[in-house]
């Protein structure tokens, strides 16, 4: 499946976004800081511009991300709310919002590579999408890893954990409460935009 492989301080200076919405703690440059261009950007080019940045946070490519939006507009309530509820219920995403991995991209990684469960079953799909009540762990085999042994114990790295979501202490285990609400999203998108360029 083709990859962006762009430096990811360079996309995000590009879209305008902090790379700590990606995990990372590198800063953007301040040279041009938000990357924005010296010309007016036209209103094609602010709505692309929105759609690219939640399809980069979220590393969905453009076929997923329009079936995504489909789903969303089939919805009750507003399309964009719906859209961004729909990619922040991937599992890939879960996993990194509980604190399992550090990044988005080395969550859908461990997806794939079977490291976690969802209610008792091994799931291997980064783009499955969790709801209220769902537990996802890490498997038994993996918990012994310097990947995951790590995030248990005293020495154990504090999470920031969104209201939908809850995290036992001192284990490999998180339970989705409910379902996302717009407010839990933090990443700085104006999702109409998004819905004003695939309405034309």
């Amino acid at each position: 499946m083709a990859r962006n492989m762009q430096p990811i301080a360079k996309r995000c200076r590009a879209l305008g976004i902090s790379p700590a919405v990606m995990g990372y703690a590198k800063k953007t440059s301040n040279r041009n800081p938000g990357g924005q261009m010296r010309k007016k950007k036209s209103e094609y080019a602010l709505q692309l511009a929105e759609k690219q940045k939640v399809k980069f946070v979220y590393g969905i490519m453009e076929k997923q991300f329009r079936e995504y939006y489909d789903k969303a507009s089939r919805m009750a309530g507003k399309t964009g709310e719906n859209l961004l509820v729909l990619v922040e219920r991937r599992l890939d995403n879960v996993v990194y919002r509980l604190g399992f991995v550090q990044t988005r991209r080395e969550a859908r990684q461990a997806v794939s590579h079977a490291h976690f469960t969802v209610n008792g079953r091994k799931v291997n799909i980064p783009s499955y999408l969790v709801k209220p009540g769902d537990v996802i762990e890490v498997v038994a085999s993996s918990r012994s890893s310097a990947k995951f042994s790590k995030l248990t114990g005293e020495d154990a790295p504090m999470v920031m954990l969104p209201q939908w979501l809850e995290r036992e202490k001192n284990t490999l285990k998180g339970t989705v409460t409910k379902m996302p609400a717009r407010e839990d999203i933090d990443l700085p998108v104006e999702e109409h935009l998004i819905v004003e360029l695939y309405s034309k």
